[in-house]
């Protein structure tokens, strides 16, 4: 029988949570990934496997956002009373940028139009633009870095007034999403620099979950007590958008707007934008109550489990590529109809999601892979104890 008593106490409820949490938007983000390899391997973009998929697939779009919500949570929570900046983004990008350079070589090496003469050029488009294997995510990640001086500087300068701070950072950004969906999408950018017309890749474009999970860090027992009071009127509304997101994207996007599968799917709209932040909220409840759980009975095997893949949740994002790439070459080879296809995908996501662990809990534990998971191992030097007059009388 599983052991379900004497789980050791050595982090804070308050970090057992960030753990779940972690865990749960990353394995979100995969699941996301996994089913466009799925689609893309479907021979129609128009029945109805493809359009179930594609629907599924709005109601965790939330995962990207709430990844980002937990770097900004994180970062508030370890760096909001140390000064130390240069330490800051020495370990920071020392941990992030071998990893996009490496990613964006192996994703040059991979890509069967590579041309050999115009390597550098490739290779420098791959590196600004973070438009292959999924790069964009590193691109914002490293430019939060730059900028998070800045916010904890902020909510330093108006100890007061972080209610107003995030009350103003939603308004920005919802404003922000009704003028990329409805003004941006129909205007003529080609002569906008790269970083401006391509939002996805733009950290301002996801200002405001940054600016949530620092102040979630700082006033996470306050908003706790907010949530568990509302909990039931938080979940049914969450679920009601959840559900609504397929409305949404076959009906008002496609069939009233006549946007094309991409601009339908974007997570850059104002209704998106509600729902990320309704179910990020769920899942902050939901990680309160598995800290309490891991405190009051759980099973010990699930909680070694949960803080070990959240260990290397980022490592599981960076590496993703290989599962995924190796989903896509398996599927190639098979010769399934669309709804077979469907049916398939929980074991294609049970697959890459295993493999990714794998892959980075071995470059975790195994010097000098440690870099590739954006956690480098120490170099333990050995140190010769100088030899003393005395030592070399005794050796004599």
């Amino acid at each position: 029988m599983p052991t379900t008593t004497s789980i050791p106490t050595t982090k804070k409820p308050y970090l057992h949570e960030v753990d779940l949490m972690r865990l749960f938007f990353i394995c979100g983000v995969l699941f996301n990934h996994t089913i466009n390899v799925f689609t893309d391997a479907m021979t129609s973009n128009t029945d109805l496997p493809y359009y179930t998929v594609r629907s599924i697939r709005m109601m965790f779009h939330y995962t990207r956002m709430g990844f980002l919500f937990m770097s900004g949570l994180v970062l508030m929570m370890n760096y909001y009373n140390r000064h130390d900046w240069p330490t800051f983004f020495k370990k920071r990008y020392k941990g992030s940028i071998w990893n996009f350079i490496l990613l964006a070589i192996a994703t040059l090496n991979s890509a069967t139009t590579l041309d050999v003469s115009k390597f550098s050029l490739q290779y420098l488009s791959y590196v600004i633009h973070g438009n292959q294997s999924y790069m964009y995510f590193m691109l914002i990640v490293m430019q939060l870095y730059l900028l998070f001086p800045a916010i904890v500087w902020l909510f330093k300068r108006w100890p007061d007034h972080h209610n107003r701070i995030l009350a103003i950072s939603f308004a920005t950004q919802l404003v922000l999403m009704i003028t990329i969906k409805y003004y941006l999408q129909g205007l003529d950018t080609s002569s906008w620099l790269y970083w401006f017309k391509n939002y996805s890749i733009n950290v301002f474009s996801y200002q405001f979950y940054f600016i949530a999970g620092a102040y979630m860090s700082l006033h996470h027992a306050e908003v706790y007590q907010l949530i568990k009071r509302h909990i039931k009127a938080i979940a049914t509304v969450t679920l009601s958008l959840s559900l609504g997101t397929i409305v949404y994207y076959r009906i008002w996007n496609e069939k009233v707007l006549g946007l094309n599968t991409d601009l339908a799917t974007t997570p850059h709209q104002p209704y998106m934008f509600i729902y990320d932040t309704m179910m990020i909220v769920l899942v902050f409840w939901l990680g309160k109550q598995y800290a309490s759980w891991r405190e009051h009975g759980m099973p010990a095997w699930l909680d070694h489990l949960v803080q070990r893949c959240a260990k290397v949740s980022f490592g599981m994002y960076l590496n993703q590529i290989i599962g995924l790439t190796t989903l896509e070459a398996i599927l190639s080879h098979l010769t399934l109809a669309d709804w077979q296809l469907a049916l398939l995908i929980p074991v294609g996501y049970g697959f890459v999601l295993v493999y990714s662990f794998a892959l980075a809990w071995f470059c975790y534990k195994v010097a000098p892979f440690g870099i590739l998971v954006g956690r480098p191992q120490k170099r333990h030097r050995t140190r010769i104890a100088p030899v003393t007059a005395v030592q070399e009388t005794k050796s004599n």
